[in-house]
């Protein structure tokens, strides 16, 4: 069982225009969807046939909302009720341009109670998961100790977390070791304060990386090559060329190729092309993290993964982690 767990989970209104001009504008069609890191590794998960749970926040008629749109998706979930109003958002399609435009509402506010009650829930959804992923933005520097202590429970019960947070407690949370770590470049810049402009640095945030016990490591950055440790070994991967329509939850989708390798126990090389081939897959679609295996699967024999920086071992003794 995989266990993702969205602290701050997301009401998505998607409107779709074929045109837009001036400042009167009609959709032809309205949808809502379930948003939010977590959900979505969640729903390309379900895809892949990979059981798994999420664990969010719900508040308010957006929560309802919410609700309605995971189980109609039958994404499993469990739920820590909240006085406030579970985020929303509004995401603009203009067909004609291309083009997706993204409208963020307000953070929900959590209160202390509402924390105290996940975080007392958290230890038995870990004990009950063989990979437990920490996604997206806390809502407050309280809120961010669960996914401390959500760690820390990894660490006892011998649990694989998953790291795929940013905030200015990023560094933090570094410092628990989570066993693997995913970040798009942009995350890393605003909350570790890196300019991570060329090779050489991003080679020495994965060295810092493999220092505080993180055993892999993954740095995303849209089209452009992503950087990777399996330890103190270093890799470049070069992504396929498509069109890109939609990148929201390319990293999601990214992420979930790399669990879906851990859980059946593929090596690192062919589990890292494949978690590319599916975050070059979702961008190229207007869908989020919906991409078929099969359709990964041709995407990753495009991906080139290149050794940089010490060069791997001859022998290959490292199915996984």
């Amino acid at each position: 069982m995989i266990l993702t767990v969205t602290l701050n989970p997301l009401l998505e209104k998607n409107l779709y225009f074929k045109k837009l001009e001036g400042s009167n504008n009609r959709a032809y069609k309205q949808e809502y969807s379930a948003g939010g890191k977590g959900i979505n590794i969640s729903r390309q998960l379900n895809l892949l046939g990979i059981q798994n749970r999420s664990f969010i926040f719900l508040g308010g008629a957006n929560g309802k909302k919410l609700r309605a749109k995971l189980e109609e998706e039958q994404i499993n979930f469990s739920v820590v009720s909240t006085k406030s109003e579970t985020r929303e958002a509004t995401l603009v399609f203009d067909e004609n341009e291309n083009k997706l435009t993204t409208y963020f509402g307000l953070n929900s506010q959590i209160s202390l109670a509402e924390i105290e009650q996940f975080s007392d829930r958290l230890e038995k959804a870990i004990l009950n998961s063989s990979v437990v992923v920490f996604s997206g933005s806390a809502t407050s520097v309280e809120a961010s100790k669960i996914i401390e202590k959500g760690i820390e429970l990894c660490h006892k019960y011998d649990k694989v977390s998953v790291l795929d947070a940013y905030g200015s407690n990023l560094s933090e949370l570094i410092e628990k070791s989570p066993t693997i770590l995913h970040n798009n470049i942009d995350e890393l810049r605003i909350s570790l304060g890196l300019s991570l402009t060329s090779q050489k640095e991003k080679l020495e945030l994965l060295n810092y990386l493999n220092d505080k016990n993180i055993k892999l490591a993954f740095i995303t950055d849209s089209k452009n090559p992503t950087y990777a440790s399996k330890s103190d070994f270093h890799y470049e991967i070069i992504n396929p060329i498509i069109t890109e329509k939609n990148a929201t939850g390319s990293g999601d989708a990214f992420l979930s190729g790399i669990i879906y390798g851990l859980e059946k126990a593929m090596v690192f090389n062919d589990f890292t092309k494949l978690a590319s081939a599916f975050g070059a897959a979702n961008a190229g679609s207007w869908g989020v993290c919906k991409v078929k295996l099969d359709e990964a699967t041709k995407f990753a024999e495009l991906v080139e993964l290149k050794e940089v920086g010490k060069k791997m071992k001859i022998i290959n003794d490292d199915p996984t982690i």
